[in-house]
Formats: C-alpha cells, sequence, structure tokens
C-alpha cells in the first residue's frame, strides 16, 4: 500500500482495475444486448430475403424443362415454348459490355491506386457517382446516343454500350481496392531491379491482385446481368433467334418483364422460370467469385 501511495502510475493502474472490476458485470450485459440486436436484425434482414428466394422457387421451379431451356418461344396458349434464344441473347450482351468494361475499369482502378492527386479524386468522385445513377438514366444515355443518334436502330451493341457502364464503375472501385492491398515492398522491388512502371504492373502488381480483380469483375458482371431498363430502350426484344449483335435480341431480364405483365398462365409460368434461372445465375457468378477468389489467395500463399 505504501508503495502504490508512493507511486502514482500503481495508483492510476489500481484505480483503473477496480473501475473496470465493478463495471464488468454492466459491460458484459450491453455487449450481450448489442449481440442479440444486431443477431435480430440479422434475422429481420434475411426473412424478406429467404421468403422472397422461397416464392420465386416455387412459382418458378415447374416451368423449368429440357423445352425451356432449348426450344424458342411460342405464341400464347401455346404450350412448349422456351428462353433459348433469350439466354443466347443474354450472353451476347453481356460478353460485349464486359469485354468493353473490364479493361477500361482494371486501367482506371489502377490509375487511382498509384495516384492520390487531384485528378484521382475527381475520377473516384465520378466512379461514386455513377455507381448510385439509376439504370433508366444510363438507358436514356444509350438510346440518345446510339439508338437515336448512332447506329439509328435498336441492337444488342447498344444494350451491351449501356450495361458497360453501369459494370465500369464497380470494376473500377474494385480494381483499385485490390491492387492497393498489393504490398509495396513487391512494386518497389521491381523499381529496385530497374523495371519499367508498366512491366511492374503487368507482370507483378495485377497477377497478385488478381483474386480481388476477379471477384470485381464477376460481382459487375452479375449485377450487369439482371439490368432491364438498358434492354428496355437498347434492344428491345425478339421472338426470334438471332446471334448478331447489331440486330435487337432477346434477353431473360426482357422475358421477365414482357411475360410476366400477360395475361396469359402459360407465359406467366416462363416468366416465373425466368426469374429463378436469373437468380440462380446471379448467385453462381456472386458465390462463385468468392471461391475463386479464396482459392486463388490459398494458391498465391502456399
Amino acid at each position: 500500500m505504501t508503495i502504490m501511495a508512493a507511486d502514482p502510475v500503481l495508483a492510476r493502474r489500481a484505480e483503473i482495475q477496480r473501475i473496470a472490476e465493478a463495471t464488468d458485470h454492466r459491460r458484459q450485459l450491453l455487449s450481450r444486448l448489442a449481440l442479440l440486436a444486431c443477431r435480430a436484425c440479422l434475422v429481420i434482414t434475411l426473412i424478406p430475403l429467404v421468403a422472397l428466394l422461397v416464392y420465386v422457387v416455387i412459382r418458378g421451379a415447374s416451368a423449368w424443362s429440357w423445352a425451356f431451356f432449348s426450344h424458342l418461344p411460342t405464341p400464347a396458349g401455346i404450350p412448349g415454348g422456351g428462353i433459348w434464344n433469350a439466354i443466347v441473347g443474354s450472353i451476347i450482351i453481356d460478353a460485349i459490355a464486359a469485354a468493353g468494361a473490364i479493361p477500361f475499369g482494371i486501367a482506371a482502378g489502377l490509375f487511382l491506386a498509384d495516384s492520390d492527386g487531384r485528378i484521382a479524386g475527381t475520377v473516384r468522385l465520378a466512379a461514386d457517382v455513377l455507381s448510385g445513377v439509376p439504370s433508366i438514366v444510363v438507358a436514356i444515355f444509350a438510346y440518345a446516343v446510339l439508338v437515336a443518334h448512332g447506329i439509328g436502330h435498336f441492337s444488342a451493341v447498344a444494350a451491351s454500350f449501356a450495361i458497360g457502364i453501369l459494370m465500369l464503375p464497380v470494376i473500377m472501385r474494385a480494381s483499385e481496392t485490390a491492387i492497393r492491398g498489393v504490398p509495396t515492398v513487391l512494386s518497389e522491388a521491381g523499381l529496385a531491379l530497374g523495371a519499367r512502371r508498366a512491366t511492374i504492373a503487368r507482370r507483378v502488381v495485377l497477377p497478385a491482385a488478381l483474386p480481388g480483380l476477379l471477384t470485381g469483375v464477376l460481382l459487375a458482371v452479375a449485377r450487369g446481368a439482371g439490368e432491364t431498363a438498358p434492354l428496355l430502350l437498347t434492344t428491345i426484344n425478339s421472338q426470334f433467334f438471332s446471334a448478331s449483335p447489331t440486330k435487337p435480341l432477346a434477353a431473360v431480364p426482357l422475358v421477365i418483364y414482357e411475360n410476366g405483365i400477360q395475361a396469359y398462365p402459360d407465359l406467366v409460368k416462363i416468366a416465373w422460370g425466368s426469374a429463378l434461372f436469373l437468380i440462380v445465375m446471379v448467385l453462381v457468378l456472386s458465390v462463385g467469385s468468392r471461391l475463386v477468389a479464396a482459392r486463388l489467395r490459398r494458391v498465391r500463399y502456399e
């Protein structure tokens, strides 16, 4: 006691320990209440999501068959129609959009990760604003630029242009985050060996950031695959099979939109089946991106 009285540091430490012991029960109770509140919020958040998934599975699973995935649409009242043309159209539209957005998005992410100046800040702000722009606004822009005054007619290229704009900010920000996660010692080692910055970026930084880059790309593709508004104003729809990017193509979101508001039960059934197919595809892309990224990280550190 005499030593503690003589040493103010020990006295202060003993006072802190006494206060901590006195409030330990109250802090543990508050901690349990906070955890309980977080779990309750998680359950409340999951209820509508699970209800939506269950409802779509119940309504859409009955529409799935070999004919559903391999046949072309049929007129209302005639059974056996499918969405083969919509699946092919969605693949073409999203592939062209990804082919245009991925190089620009990764290059912009590399620039943002390597720069902190005024220009980089402006680009970040523009990407953040663009990621929050409603898709219908992007659709109107694509319609005005390509459909009305560019190509002059509806086409898959115009739809890919709109979808690519929506993918771009997602890829940019994900690429920046992934590249910033690469240890700076790798770049410094390359500079010390006399390598050019472009060579370091291509052979060192990008391969090391590949898991994060792949995750961002797949998430952007998953977002673009589910957009409907850009397709309504750029490629409309087609009941026939076509693989030409310069012509109007069918797409799965358009099948859901157009068939879902019809009065014919067979068309509504196809809409629900298409909705389930789209959800499964988005889920596969989202989960697959995380699994592939985890695998690449594990391989890199082994």
